[in-house]
């Protein structure tokens, strides 16, 4: 959703993806799921992440806070366009979790829906190996991450078999996960 282009989608082409996808309203709803991995519960440090003893951001300091991506979102609501997102986390969690958990609040202003659901009730649940975005039930954006925490880039798939068991993942995921603003951190 932050770099390339993007161009609709015709019978026969791999599909592109920029930010323009959600911004323009071409879809209508794009849910995402961070699975359960070692490299999400801990982030890499350097610009703009996580560093360790970093503390929350002052919601009343929204100038100190907003960024691109939330400008994104809140266009893209504006469009009638639903965005989810749930992640699975474990518990107790780690010092990044709870600085991610104290920050969503930014995501909440840009539009998104937020959950999260402890990594002991997702034991049953069959999860891609990866965090995703899934547009429409139809197109998944893969983001790779290294062994500890740095992105190792995205990948996009309109494999219909992905995205099937993508979309019955979130579909488990969203249903069992707590919503933002009635989840305690542990």
């Amino acid at each position: 959703m932050r770099t390339g282009n993007h161009e609709r989608h015709r019978a026969g082409q791999k599909p592109s993806f920029g930010r323009a996808a959600l911004a323009d309203g071409q879809f209508h709803q794009a849910r995402s799921v961070q699975p359960p991995g070692d490299s999400r519960d801990n982030r890499a440090a350097g610009p703009h992440l996580f560093e360790p003893g970093q503390r929350g951001t002052d919601p009343e300091k929204r100038a100190s806070w907003w960024r691109p991506w939330l400008d994104l979102i809140q266009e893209t609501v504006s469009h009638g366009i639903v965005v989810r997102r749930a992640r699975i986390i474990s518990e107790p969690v780690t010092e990044y979790i709870r600085f991610e958990h104290s920050n969503t609040f930014t995501n909440i202003a840009a539009g998104e829906h937020v959950r999260w659901l402890p990594r002991r009730h997702a034991s049953d649940i069959a999860l891609p190996g990866n965090d995703f975005w899934l547009f429409d039930e139809r197109l998944v954006r893969w983001n790779h991450f290294t062994g500890d925490g740095h992105s190792a880039g995205q990948e996009i798939s309109d494999d219909p078999a992905a995205a099937k068991l993508c979309s019955e993942a979130f579909a488990t995921v969203w249903a069992r996960a707590v919503p933002h603003d009635q989840y305690d951190i542990r």
